[in-house]
């Protein structure tokens, strides 16, 4: 672990210092006149098609920080590094944030495993990791409950668990149910939700099956589904395997089994892609699709976002804004003399009631809450509710 100021702040050393070293009130990552902020998304890998979004989002957020003078004074200047979706190229690029940028923290890094091989290090380096796009409850265990980690998304598994019960309720003749999941925290922690739903009704999985991480061929998951006789298949998808699935079952002209994917995988940008492929699809939503064209609440937001950008905003362009908006709050709130300390202390207290989501949200034991949920569907090349919002 390095020796730095951040270490130093924490200590009862630095309450001394700081009286007469300016520098010793300031964390890593913390100049007079900037503030290093540092992220790593899938710019190369599987996911790569939807991170423009996640990165603009961020961006445009802090650069209005800026443009309005910064946060006390103090300029943010954004860093973003590519981790492909791969665990060991995520270590590789925070090791460079951490040792070589010196970052004040992380916002908005993607991915369920390529987090989970870093949080903890990050963490443990004195490095505020703030929304991460991830399997929530995971990286909360791996950073042993960190309060320097604020987890946004919804846990996978009680979302999961509620959408599913849902659908089961609303759909009694659905007495067969198969699993389909990617390998891996995300995969895992999305089955515990569909696990817990099934045994609270007494049902037991018909059929399941597994793939890796950038897999693209999905016949033989499909074929297994179909083999067993299922009526319901329950997946573990983001953009690529969900339209990749959904088109396998179209291909086979399997049309009389029902599809539910977890909140990653109902998103704008699989509406897109997978157009006719995904009609009928379920979701499970934890916050609400804004498609530029019906964001009529926002319109002056989704214009500025099209002049900076050039590109039509999606919801995963609102959430990045939405949880970086949450974070500058937050730096707001800890005042001129920043610190790790007191920016966690700030974020700790602060809320958020940003459109995207379901309803306003603060923390609690440094996690979103409340868990909201809706079921949706494809319809007509978006998604529409079909349940109340569940909590």
């Amino acid at each position: 672990m390095r020796l730095n100021k951040r270490q130093w702040m924490g200590s009862a050393v630095a309450a001394l210092l700081a009286a007469a070293a300016p520098w010793a009130a300031q964390a890593g990552g913390v100049s007079d006149k900037e503030i290093v902020i540092g992220t790593h998304m899938d710019l190369s890998g599987p996911v790569a098609a939807g991170m423009p979004q996640l990165r603009n989002g961020t961006q445009m957020r802090f650069d209005e920080a800026n443009e309005a003078g910064g946060i006390h004074g103090r300029r943010i200047r954004f860093i973003v590094e590519d981790n492909a979706s791969q665990p060991q190229q995520a270590v590789r690029a925070v090791d460079k944030l951490i040792r070589k940028d010196d970052v004040f923290a992380m916002v908005n890094p993607f991915g369920s495993g390529t987090n989970a091989a870093v949080v903890k290090r990050a963490v443990d380096e004195g490095v505020i990791y703030f929304a991460p796009w991830a399997a929530s409850a995971v990286l909360q265990q791996i950073a042993g409950k960190s309060p320097r980690l604020f987890t946004t998304v919804p846990d996978y598994h009680t979302t999961t668990h509620l959408g599913l019960t849902w659908l089961l309720d609303q759909n009694p003749n659905f007495k067969k149910v198969g699993w389909v999941y990617m390998e891996g925290p995300f995969g895992d922690l999305i089955g515990r939700g569909v696990k817990s739903a099934m045994a609270a009704k007494n049902m037991t999985l018909a059929a399941e099956a597994s793939y890796k991480p950038g897999e693209i061929d999905f016949s033989s998951q499909v074929a297994r589904m179909r083999a067993a006789g299922v009526d319901l298949i329950v997946m573990a998808t983001i953009t690529r395997e969900t339209v990749g699935m959904m088109t396998e079952i179209k291909k086979i002209g399997w049309n009389n089994v029902a599809v539910l994917t977890g909140n990653p995988g109902r998103t704008s940008i699989v509406s897109k892609l997978g157009k006719d492929a995904i009609e009928g699809l379920y979701g499970v939503g934890t916050w609400k699709i804004l498609d530029a064209a019906t964001a009529t609440a926002d319109k002056a937001w989704v214009d500025s976002y099209k002049k900076r950008f050039n590109l039509d905003p999606d919801e995963n362009a609102f959430l990045a804004y939405a949880y970086a908006d949450w974070f500058v709050k937050g730096l707001q709130a800890a005042g001129r003399n920043l610190t790790t300390d007191s920016a966690v202390k700030a974020l700790q207290a602060t809320s958020s009631n940003h459109p995207v989501f379901l309803g306003p949200a603060s923390f609690k034991n440094n996690h979103f809450d409340p868990e909201l949920v809706t079921v949706d569907q494809a319809r007509g090349g978006t998604w529409r509710s079909v349940s109340p919002v569940l909590k």
